[in-house]
């Protein structure tokens, strides 16, 4: 048998295995060994190829950046019960409350502020699930668009900084976390605006949907809402700036940001009286299980990304998609179709560890800037939340919406976000300067165009000996 049939018959198998329902980690290492044995008896490669798997495991457990990854769980799984999410969504509520879709405004600008302090999507579905939901209810909220606009917003937590989605795909495509954090900037206020405006729309043209809130539910007023607000959005800011300010001014790696930002949640929760032995237990205990996910499913895509290199799969998939239609615009174009039917069934961890290391060379090929195409994919990453019927998104919402709340209504309030996250993608294709203006330009200087030039003595004078020591 050639070998041209090799990785495509990796592929086929690994659906396989993911058809019958075995976990994803445990079958990318399945058949990585599987088709790794068959190969060395085809002759495509000897035993000693396989022993480098040992030095790449090592590799992946010695992977200082994917220490982020825990202390930025853990910032956001204390977060998610210590009070900061309550604050700000009831000061918020009632700053915006007195308009007609304010409360809905509110709900956005909350999750962009709480993606953004804790990076999960889990942490501010529920979160707002829990606390604004039933008021939007019972002030006459139409149930799709209350749904839709609390679980899009939790989404906002996959794209903006310090989102674990980007620290991963930082250490797939190579890219500093730092680039990766700056680049999605434009994309994070792209995307706020545009939940905005749709929300906006629904006011001006369907106002009974999202209706205001009468004089007798908003209780606070002047300087005691302000002051509300600001209890909320303060100790947020000082977070904000420890995470992310350090990690842009360069005085922190993303890891000992992530450590300052664990310590950080844990003195917020100590100020709001949340503090116990049992949140930290819990914390630490929902930190253990998503960071042991994730190191068995890198150590799984490991196995698999070997062999596949082995018989030739970057080589396969870079002529597959090089040879696509329309150049760099074709191969984006077919990338993030390809993606967003793939996030029906994988969730964004897998989708990171098993394509996004097939894409990147050829991306690379193609003359791609990868901060670009990382956020990009990070964007697409963000429909997978909100998928029906598999959205994860959906799932933590049905998990704390009232019993009046149909799953059908759930479903089809997402469907108008997913279309609006769509419609950022394409933005984020035709306008690469949403996300590489953030980036670091440079001294815009070509090293090749410089020039050193070393004065030489006069020949006419003795030069001076060169004595080594």
């Amino acid at each position: 048998m050639n070998v041209e049939y090799m990785p495509p018959l990796m592929f086929a198998g690994l659906v396989v295995f993911l058809l019958v329902g075995f976990p994803v980690a445990f079958s990318l290492a399945a058949v990585g060994l599987f088709f790794g044995f068959i190969s060395i008896e085809l002759g495509y490669f000897t035993m000693a190829f396989l022993s480098n798997l040992p030095l790449r495991v090592f590799g992946v457990l010695s992977n200082d950046l994917l220490l982020a990854i825990p202390f930025f769980t853990l910032m956001g799984a204390i977060l998610e019960r210590c009070g900061l999410a309550e604050d700000l969504l009831e000061g918020t509520g009632q700053l915006f409350g007195k308009m007609p879709g304010g409360l809905a405004i509110a709900v956005v600008l909350v999750g962009a502020v709480l993606g953004a302090i804790t990076g999960t999507v889990a942490a501010s579905v529920i979160a707002m699930g829990m606390i604004s939901l039933p008021i939007m209810l019972r002030y006459g909220y139409d149930q799709r668009i209350a749904t839709g606009v609390i679980a899009a917003s939790g989404t906002i937590a996959q794209l903006i900084p310090p989102s674990l989605v980007l620290i991963i795909l930082g250490d797939q495509l190579g890219r500093s976390v730092g680039d990766m954090y700056a680049g999605a900037i434009g994309p994070s206020i792209l995307q706020v605006s545009i939940f905005v405006l749709f929300i906006l729309g629904v006011a001006i043209f369907a106002p009974h949907k999202v209706p205001p809130l009468p004089p007798e539910a908003r209780t606070q007023r002047g300087w005691t809402l302000y002051w509300k607000v600001l209890r909320g959005m303060v100790p947020s800011a000082v977070l904000m700036f420890l995470v992310l300010g350090t990690i842009f001014l360069g005085l922190a790696t993303p890891t000992e940001a992530g450590a300052m930002g664990a310590m950080g949640a844990i003195l917020l929760a100590i100020v709001n009286g949340r503090f116990t032995y049992a949140l930290l237990r819990e914390a630490m205990a929902n930190t253990a299980r998503i960071t042991a996910m994730v190191v068995f499913l890198l150590l799984g895509a490991t196995v698999f990304s070997l062999v596949f290199q082995g018989v030739d799969g970057g080589i396969w998939i870079e002529h597959m998609l090089t040879s696509l239609p329309g150049g760099q615009t074709g191969f984006l174009i077919f990338v993030n179709v390809f993606v967003f039917f793939l996030a029906f069934f994988l969730d964004f961890f897998e989708i990171a560890f098993i394509v996004v290391p097939l894409l990147g060379p050829v991306a690379q090929k193609l003359g791609i800037d990868t901060v670009w195409f990382g956020v990009l994919l990070c964007v697409n990453l963000q429909t997978s939340f909100m998928h029906p019927p598999f959205g994860f998104a959906l799932f933590y919402l049905r998990s704390v919406a009232p019993a009046e709340v149909r799953t059908s209504q759930i479903y089809w309030g997402a469907i108008p976000w997913v279309c609006l996250q769509l419609i950022i993608v394409a933005i984020v294709i035709f306008w690469p300067e949403s996300v590489t203006y953030w980036l670091d330009k440079g001294t815009g200087v070509d090293p090749a165009s410089v020039r050193i030039e070393v004065p030489m003595p006069d020949m006419g004078e003795e030069a001076p000996p060169i004595t080594f020591n």
